[in-house]
């Protein structure tokens, strides 16, 4: 039972309109997309053969239901609450797509426990000052493992003389990313990890 005045300009359900309207545009092969202008948040679609996902795989079998990330790209030195038409400069979001499609490739390269292949991705172009918020809103509606349970899918490289941190979970369980190879190494086995996301996953399926 609503207890208070539903404000339609509240910023939350304000934050809610950009996320359904996300949800909202077609998936499209990852490794189809064209170049196009703009900074906003996306949502990564997993449907391969990796064990590891079988879950996620099967729910994304006839169409994009359960993300395994989500993400947002603003662009560098963007202004907040610039105009649509300011935050249409750039190819941020594009960039960043692009930058997962090449950690998967490089995946693929080096392991062979992922393919470009079995993701899709639905993007949209968003004013600045509701990117962070619509994928707030996003991640907590569907809590995708490679955000919570599997860190350092969007990861970039750290940079020379920065390689002493330990190499992010997501590059233990899938390697390939040259960068990653020069991090200290992990203890977990891969069973280890692979326990921990059957687990996560069974304590957060997908929510219609």
């Amino acid at each position: 039972m609503m207890t208070g005045v539903y404000n339609p300009l509240d910023k939350i359900n304000l934050g809610k309109s950009v996320a359904d309207a996300l949800l909202e545009q077609p998936a499209r092969p990852l490794s189809a997309i064209e170049p196009f202008e703009g900074a906003g948040i996306y949502v990564l679609y997993y449907s391969g053969p990796n064990p590891a996902y079988a879950p996620i795989a099967r729910a994304n079998v006839d169409e994009a239901r359960w993300p395994i990330y989500i993400g947002k790209a603003i662009p560098s030195g963007g202004r907040k609450g610039a105009s649509l038409a300011a935050s249409a400069r750039g190819t941020a979001l594009y960039r960043r797509l692009m930058e997962h499609r090449d950690s998967i490739r490089d995946a693929e390269a080096g392991s062979g426990t992922l393919a470009v292949a079995d993701f899709q991705a639905r993007y949209l172009t968003v004013d600045d000052i509701w990117i962070p918020l619509g994928e707030s809103l996003l991640i907590s509606r569907f809590r995708p493992v490679w955000n919570i349970a599997l860190d350092g899918f969007g990861n970039h490289d750290p940079g020379k003389g920065r390689y002493h941190g330990l190499r992010p979970l997501w590059d233990h369980l899938h390697p390939g990313r040259s960068w990653a190879e020069k991090c200290a190494s992990r203890t977990e086995t891969l069973q280890d990890i692979e326990q921990r996301i059957a687990e996560y996953l069974d304590a957060h399926p997908l929510r219609d």
